[in-house]
């Protein structure tokens, strides 16, 4: 064997994939390890999603080859999803593609735009499989800080400083992960008229914008936003369904075909079953995202007081499905989770894996049940 490829070189294991191995062997061992450090919906679809993929299964003609556009349906559905909640035009046969997920949106994205040596706008902290993908295409990651005296948006001044002649995307995400900061269609507006200034493609990673938020908000509302912006968005975090695997990309025609390029060479389609729970799931009504919020602004509370025994600061008027709190000691946030873990089988997330911007602080997720919330909340006790 003559060795790996180039491109692996700076890419290494991600931190959950390395971290989980080690939460499962305790978990083998007999340690009574709770788990608060993945963003994975813990509550079911609703029985109308199910339904659908059991009804489809049983029909003898959804086990073959997909379009690799999805059905014509889906994508109407995807349409009227955007109308409804975003008041967003888009149309089913050419300005929306449905994905397998969103996470593999990101790879195409970078595939289907990027050179090596382009320069990519990355936040810190920020989703880590943003860089991964710029790297893994031989493309140059420039991070961008974002910091909570600036309500962790882009300081756009300082942007402006940096030479923009090879920066050819700029990825941004809000509600943010990991901090759960807001967007306003102030900010949108800016971000819009930067990359048309800078003639740099925006891609808004959109799929926190129902949970704890009460106005869920698209990019592409602002005017004149499809001409330098397209989104990703998915069905994992507001309909339950992270393992079902479906998202969409969504924008002007033109950005949207030179993703499909690269998708049709990706794979063959997907499941029929799927397609229709899909359907399904985005004609859910408003009860639907009022239940889900319920049940999340409940562990919310109750992570909340986690944080006030654990003497951290949180941002309340954050939303997404994380809670993100500043460490108020000299400990750092690696040693602060590992001491956690050891001390408690409590397992949550360093700030640091998405980025410099992210040291000293952990992140909690609210995908675990209120009992076990408590069960942490007595052992800290």
């Amino acid at each position: 064997m003559k060795g790996f490829s180039n491109r692996l070189i700076h890419i290494e294991e991600y931190y959950f994939s390395k971290k989980l191995k080690e939460v499962r062997q305790l978990i083998s061992e007999g340690k009574p390890v709770i788990n608060m450090g993945i963003g994975s919906p813990d509550l079911p679809p609703h029985l109308s999603v199910i339904q659908a993929l059991q009804e489809t299964a049983s029909d003898s003609l959804a086990h073959g080859y997909q379009g690799y556009q999805g059905i014509p349906e889906l994508r109407k559905a995807f349409a009227d999803f955007y109308q409804k909640h975003y008041e967003v035009d888009l149309k089913p046969d050419s300005e929306i593609l449905p994905l397998m997920g969103s996470k593999e949106g990101i790879i195409h994205i970078s595939m289907a735009f990027l050179n090596a040596g382009d320069e990519v706008f990355i936040p810190n902290p920020g989703y880590p499989t943003y860089a991964s993908a710029a790297q893994l295409v031989e493309a140059k990651a420039v991070f961008y800080d974002l910091d909570k005296a600036n309500d962790w948006q882009p300081n756009f001044a300082a942007l402006e400083k940096n030479d923009l002649s090879k920066v050819k995307l700029m990825w941004v995400n809000y509600p943010h992960m990991p901090t759960g900061a807001r967007a306003s269609q102030g900010l949108f507006e800016k971000i819009i008229q930067f990359g048309k200034k800078h003639d740099i493609l925006i891609i808004h990673d959109n799929p926190y914008s129902f949970i704890l938020e009460d106005k869920p908000s698209s990019i592409l509302s602002i005017n004149g936003a499809k001409e330098i912006a397209i989104e990703l968005n998915s069905l994992s975090k507001t309909a339950n369904m992270a393992g079902w695997r479906v998202g969409a990309l969504v924008g002007k025609a033109e950005l949207v075909d030179a993703v499909l390029k690269v998708k049709s060479n990706m794979d063959s389609g997907m499941f029929l079953g799927i397609q229709k729970g899909a359907i399904a799931a985005l004609s859910l009504g408003q009860d639907w995202y009022a239940s889900l919020n319920e049940t999340y602004a409940k562990r919310r509370n109750l992570v909340w007081e986690i944080a006030d025994l654990l003497d951290l600061e949180v941002e309340k008027d954050a939303v997404g499905m994380f809670v993100w709190a500043k460490i108020k000691n000299d400990k750092t946030d690696i040693d602060f989770v590992d001491e956690l873990l050891d001390q408690h089988h409590l397992f949550i997330t360093p700030g640091s894996i998405f980025g410099s911007q992210g040291k000293g602080y952990v992140r909690f997720s609210l995908c675990i049940s209120e009992e076990k919330i408590k069960e942490v909340i007595n052992r800290i006790k």
